[in-house]
């Protein structure tokens, strides 16, 4: 496999996976900024200006933003997470210039005073909607409790008053220093014109600054809490576990990424034998994030919430003999494999591929083809799972249950 990669004299790298023989190309900006890089003054800033940055810039307006993406039938979108905002659009290879122009072109917003007051009603809807979400909302709950008073906790949407708060004047500001030519970067996979590219972006981005864009990676352990948030309305009990995990940094992220798999995938399971197949609950899942200098390890579990009890109990169980006994080999291997089909059928397509190409360098300045990830999670042995269980994260435990139950053990 041959990557592509330059860093152009303003600071921005752009980097790539080709793929003549794929019938697409993807182009993403990938921002190393999220929740984590806020202050409570303006938490929520992040996700905010990612909807502004739909709202037109010098050359465009929004509608014709838009009615661009359409015109050459672009498959595109953004999101923000704690960490990182993205922007991405996958089309046919004819339309490569137009779709690095338009994305190239989002990154200088207009941030006009009128779009941003419109835009902080849908905001605050948003936050307002959220609760008709349980899972997610819970999720928010749990890591805001075990990382409480650290950024890693701040909500993604940010709240009701901070987003009230929050002024045109200091989102440019936030802006200017997280969207510096050197604290963002041009992904493109799949059938694209490499020498194209460059000299398009070079041109584009001629007046592109610099900046201080700093992020601490230092993290807190994470705090052992229990705790209910009652919602009488609700039908069923949601509940969060959050656990300490693997940075993304650590080649041990493979081997935790495995654990949580053969603990709680969807079906088949040691979650799944033991709550959905026997109808304790709906859902049951485990599933670990992997973070700047950090990472956790989440189980979400929906079930009626006269079962919350035996749920909590069954849940701390599965963990506490997962780390007594270990998981024996061919429960590794069935997660293994089960890790790398889903990667394997995701990287079928460029747009497939480039959140994982671009996340593989921003976490770690590498760029690896499909076949040696998967050939990586396909050598995790025994050993090392039993070296991420020999850490013991399940005895420093944050539990939320957000649903009927007015308080939780």
């Amino acid at each position: 496999m041959t990557f592509h990669r330059i860093e152009l004299a303003n600071g921005l790298t752009v980097i790539g996976e080709p793929n003549p023989a794929a019938r697409s190309m993807a182009a993403g900006y990938f921002v190393r900024t999220g929740a984590r890089d806020e202050t409570p003054e303006i938490n929520g800033v992040s996700h905010f200006l990612e909807h502004m940055m739909f709202k037109g810039t010098a050359r465009r307006s929004a509608d014709d933003i838009n009615r661009e993406f359409d015109e050459i039938g672009a498959n595109y979108n953004a999101f923000t997470s704690e960490e990182n905002t993205v922007y991405f659009g996958a089309v046919l290879p004819e339309y490569q210039w137009r779709v690095i122009d338009l994305l190239t072109d989002m990154m200088q917003p207009a941030l006009r005073l009128e779009d941003f007051d419109m835009e902080k009603h849908v905001i605050l809807e948003e936050i307002a909607m959220y609760e008709d979400r349980p899972q997610f909302w819970v999720s928010d709950l749990a890591r805001s409790a075990f990382y409480e008073g650290h950024p890693l906790g701040y909500p993604v949407l940010g709240t009701t008053e901070s987003i009230r708060r929050l002024t045109r004047e200091q989102m440019y500001e936030y802006w200017r220093r997280r969207y510096a030519s050197n604290n963002l970067f041009l992904a493109l996979t799949g059938n694209y014109d490499w020498e194209s590219a460059v000299r398009q972006v070079t041109e584009l981005t001629a007046t592109w600054r610099r900046a201080d864009a700093p992020r601490d990676v230092a993290a807190p352990p994470g705090r052992k809490v229990a705790r209910a948030v009652p919602r009488p309305n609700l039908q069923q009990e949601h509940l969060c576990f959050v656990f300490p995990g693997i940075s993304a940094q650590n080649d041990a992220m493979f081997a935790a990424e495995v654990l949580a798999v053969a603990i709680g995938a969807p079906v088949g399971s040691r979650l799944y034998w033991r709550l959905i197949e026997p109808g304790l609950a709906t859902t049951a899942q485990m599933s670990h994030s992997e973070e700047d200098g950090t990472g956790q390890f989440y189980v979400y579990v929906a079930c009626p919430p006269e079962r919350t009890a035996t749920i909590v109990a069954i849940v701390r169980e599965v963990l506490a003999e997962a780390t007594a006994q270990g998981l024996p080999p061919d429960e590794i291997e069935r997660a293994k494999r089960k890790v790398a089909s889903e990667l394997v059928l995701q990287g079928e397509t460029p747009f497939g591929r480039l959140l994982h190409v671009g996340f593989d360098w921003q976490y770690r300045r590498q760029l690896r083809p499909l076949s040696e990830v998967v050939d990586r999670f396909l050598a995790v042995t025994p050993e090392e799972v039993a070296a991420v269980l020999a850490r013991r994260p399940f005895e420093t435990e944050t539990l939320v249950a957000l649903g009927p139950a007015e308080r939780i053990e």
